[in-house]
């Protein structure tokens, strides 16, 4: 996906086992479509945390966050005041997420990021 906004918006959590089909089901299926559909949101994508090797100043590593959320979503936006919209607003209170899935998360990190 070229990012061709400014800006980035991040929202990582866990969930818990038990409600981990339904969070990927409803995640995928209804939730990011839902907040597609809100204007200035270009593009949208989905990460589950992996394991991290890496060769730092000549010596492989194995590197673990502890407590980091698993799932992280990414999104493009054009402008940070998308996510103060009333369409925003409405969005991420649409469908099954906010009683079955939202009360389920925890860990939950959002950041703004803007390309310098």
């Amino acid at each position: 996906m070229p990012i061709t906004s400014r800006y980035l918006f991040t929202a990582s959590m866990d969930v818990e086992p038990a409600k981990e089909a339904l969070f990927n089901e409803v995640y995928d299926r209804e939730h990011v479509p839902t907040i597609l559909k809100v204007p200035g949101v270009i593009s949208a994508l989905r990460f589950r945390r992996r394991p991290l090797e890496m060769i730092i100043g000549g010596e492989r590593k194995t590197i673990e966050l502890p407590g980091e959320p698993t799932y992280t979503a990414l999104y493009e936006l054009e402008s940070p005041s998308v996510l103060v919209s009333p369409e925003f607003a409405k969005g991420v209170e649409l469908g099954r997420w906010p009683g079955e899935v939202r009360p389920f998360t925890k860990t939950r990190k959002h950041f703004m990021w803007e390309r310098i």
